[in-house]
């Protein structure tokens, strides 16, 4: 299929002339005597072009006010203006609009066609990018979230909600493997910002040094071995968003640097001597209770209460088991594609195993496990021998009154009894830790040690 050239001129002569010349070059070429027309073809999506070539001065107008009208409306388009004379205004304007070049009458054709082709490679290029970011941001949707439990669906809708919001700070708290990377590209994919870049960093995975040269960057000759200029990650990030990964686990030092850039919205590079300002959009993920590291002095109460602006909780899958129902098909089915298997028979058993788990690995877990198990199938049925979870128990039985009934069959190790235990104080109290102490007849602290060490949920 050949590529459109819109030609927007108004003598007739040289119309036929630009237009048959084009032709012959394998350009599927489209004449619009004056501007009306021209916009009526370009607003009715009659046709496409990748190019348009336009005289500058028409008899209805000058082509730049077109442009300027419906720039916004076309898909990536370049346009090459054609001027019988030179005017500084209008070039600048020309620039300023985003033309790709204009070039004076008369021109020989050869110099005009090179322009054109020019102007349609780097059409094309950014068609290209268009097509990928649309895939991109299509794949990092809000229905990329799967289940249709309670709080699968109350998460989605506060998503969405969030991600129009021109937030510039929002904090993501949830276990390890719960989501939360997923959820700060669906958060940036959905919002204003989506055709800036989201540069992401885990701040767990770089010591104290390199992770605040990587962050702010440095010049040549900072320190050993800087031989040039580093744009760090807050440029990188401008007018986009940075996702800061595992926040918690930041020196409080550079917690410190982090606030004041936070704050002011200027950085200056390692050995620089001046400030640059940045325009970022700060996304922060941890599956530690900041405001309990707060208490502890661990972090800082002033960068906490700039990143909280927004909070936003990922719930543990074992709150939301029903969607197992939804996620292991998905996961089975993109391993099939991976090991070219087609597993697709889940027996009873297998089920009741998936859902009596409590998954402390969360999505992540549950992945690699169901991915193991199609690697190591031998037939459409599920291999139910590989699951391997361990301590898979049936949920023991609550009874009338204030007993809870344990099951002494072996199905349930004596730590699994005593987490068990805490778990359903704690749902009987409301979760709060004093009166759950109180009610198993222990100190405060000796509880918020195992409530720490299952990974419970309190207030």
């Amino acid at each position: 299929m050949s590529d459109t050239l819109l030609i927007i001129e108004d003598e007739a002569l040289l119309g036929s002339e630009l237009a048959r010349f084009f032709g012959k070059r394998g350009w599927e070429v489209s004449i619009a005597s004056n501007l009306r027309l021209a916009e009526q073809h370009l607003a009715n999506q009659d046709i496409d072009p990748l190019v348009v070539l336009s005289d500058m001065n028409l008899t209805d107008g000058n082509a730049l006010d077109l442009l300027e009208r419906i720039k916004n409306q076309i898909n990536s388009s370049e346009w090459v203006f054609l001027t019988g004379y030179g005017s500084v205004a209008d070039s600048v304007r020309a620039v300023r609009l985003g033309a790709y070049d204009f070039i004076e009458k008369p021109c020989e054709l050869e110099r005009l066609n090179l322009l054109v082709e020019g102007a349609a490679r780097s059409a094309r290029a950014q068609r290209r990018l268009q097509i990928q970011s649309q895939a991109h941001t299509s794949r990092y949707t809000v229905d990329a979230l799967i289940g249709g439990s309670q709080a699968a669906r109350e998460m989605r809708a506060m998503i969405s909600q969030i991600a129009v919001a021109p937030f510039s700070s929002l904090i993501i708290s949830g276990e390890t493997g719960c989501g939360k990377g997923l959820i700060a590209r669906i958060l940036h994919a959905s919002g204003p910002r989506a055709q800036a870049p989201l540069i992401e960093v885990n701040c767990a995975a770089l010591p104290r040094e390199l992770l605040e040269s990587e962050l702010f960057g440095y010049e040549a000759g900072a320190f050993t071995g800087a031989r040039k200029r580093h744009r760090g990650l807050f440029e990188q990030a401008h007018t986009g968003a940075l996702f800061l990964d595992e926040i918690g686990e930041m020196d409080l030092d550079l917690q410190t640097k982090l606030l004041k850039a936070v704050e002011d919205l200027r950085i200056r590079r390692l050995g620089g001597e001046s400030e640059i300002s940045i325009d970022v959009q700060i996304i922060a993920a941890t599956n530690l209770n900041l405001a309990r590291k707060v208490e502890a002095g661990q972090f800082r109460e002033d960068l906490y209460h700039r990143l909280n602006v927004m909070n936003l909780r990922v719930p543990p899958l074992r709150e939301r088991k029903e969607d197992l129902r939804e996620l292991a098909p998905l996961f089975i089915d993109e391993s099939n594609r991976k090991s070219a298997k087609n597993v697709k028979n889940i027996s009873a058993d297998t089920w009741d195993k998936l859902m009596a788990y409590d998954w402390p690995g969360n999505i992540r877990e549950l992945r690699n496990v169901l991915e193991r198990c199609v690697l190591l199938a031998v037939d459409e049925n599920f291999p139910e021998q590989w699951l391997q979870l361990p301590n898979v128990t049936p949920k023991p039985l609550n009874v009338q009154g204030d007993g809870i009934f344990l099951p002494l069959d072996g199905s349930l190790s004596l730590q699994d009894m005593e987490k068990y235990v805490i778990q359903e104080v704690l749902n009987r109290t409301d979760e709060n830790v004093t009166a759950a102490a109180r009610m198993l007849g222990t100190t405060r602290e000796t509880l918020r040690y195992r409530v720490q060490k299952y990974n419970l949920k309190c207030k």
